[in-house]
């Protein structure tokens, strides 16, 4: 099995497993998914932590290249939490290209994408 294959195949297992206690989760609304008041949502970076381990696999290695496209995988901790929320709803549009990164933003709700971008945002 090529290597984006098994990435792609353990990263969607791993979602699925998760994906009933965020549905659940979602069911009652939290303090931190209340609107701040300029509209956007406020990120809960302990929750964007767990959402963020499957993130590690490519993100996380220093040098990695991804073997479709072949490129260096950019590093994301660190990076603003406003670019880190765009981009991630720019692959679930489509507007940003990537299989990979399309179907793992495509599983996150406005609420995880902001939780991921406040985890993310917070890594130094």
């Amino acid at each position: 099995m090529r290597p984006l294959t098994i990435a792609a195949s353990l990263a969607l297992t791993t979602l699925l497993a998760a994906a009933p206690v965020r549905a659940q989760d979602e069911a009652t609304p939290a303090p931190a998914a209340n609107a701040a008041s300029n509209g956007a949502l406020q990120g809960d970076a302990g929750k964007g932590k767990m959402l963020t381990y499957t993130c590690q696999g490519c993100h996380g290695i220093t040098g990695y290249k991804n073997a479709y496209p072949s490129y260096r995988v950019p590093r994301i901790g660190g990076q603003s939490a406003e670019y880190l929320a765009n981009a991630l709803h720019e692959y679930q549009k489509g507007t940003r290209q990537h299989p990979t990164m399309q179907a793992q933003a495509q599983s996150f709700s406005d609420q995880d994408i902001a939780d991921i971008a406040a985890f993310l945002s917070s890594i130094k």
